[in-house]
């Protein structure tokens, strides 16, 4: 990669407009292999986008468990005195 002499030494420029997908490589064992096929052969899907399912359901599940958490702090810390009142 051409170097503009203005940039610092090592520095990296990204054509982050230009970039839509990103791969990567998921190293499964034998076993989670064998899982991910059949499931994917059962849903008519192939193993990538079986993986991209659940990769999405993953983050989706963990988003929505964090915002009941937050959720079930604020109730605590606004009604933490009513809360003490009913031993708790």
């Amino acid at each position: 990669m051409n170097r503009n002499v203005d940039e610092p030494r090592g520095a990296t420029r990204y054509q982050t407009d230009t970039i839509t997908n990103m791969a990567m490589t998921l190293r499964l064992s034998e076993k989670e292999q064998r899982a991910l096929k059949k499931r994917a052969e059962r849903d008519g899907v192939s193993m990538q986008d079986a993986a991209r399912r659940a990769i999405r359901e993953y983050l989706d599940n963990s988003e929505h468990t964090t915002r009941v958490i937050d959720a079930a702090k604020q109730i605590m810390k606004v009604h933490a005195e009513a809360i003490e009142q009913l031993g708790g």
